[in-house]
């Protein structure tokens, strides 16, 4: 049995000795830096479109 996922959860993780914090939530998910308001965000339409390969591919491409 599953837990729906009604609320977001967050955890802080360490990248490359930083920290971040990870927001799950129904739309999907948010990386941000500890401390700033902006990250990346994936929203579980686009993963299973298949659209977020798409812009990672786009993004490693272009160097951005």
């Amino acid at each position: 049995m599953t837990t729906k996922l009604d609320k977001p959860i967050r955890r802080e993780i360490e990248i490359e000795d930083k920290p971040y914090t990870l927001t799950i939530d129904g739309d999907g998910l948010k990386l941000v830096e500890k401390g700033r308001r902006n990250g990346q965000e994936l929203r579980w339409r686009d993963l299973v479109n298949g659209d977020a390969a798409l812009g990672a591919a786009l993004n490693a491409g272009t160097g951005g």
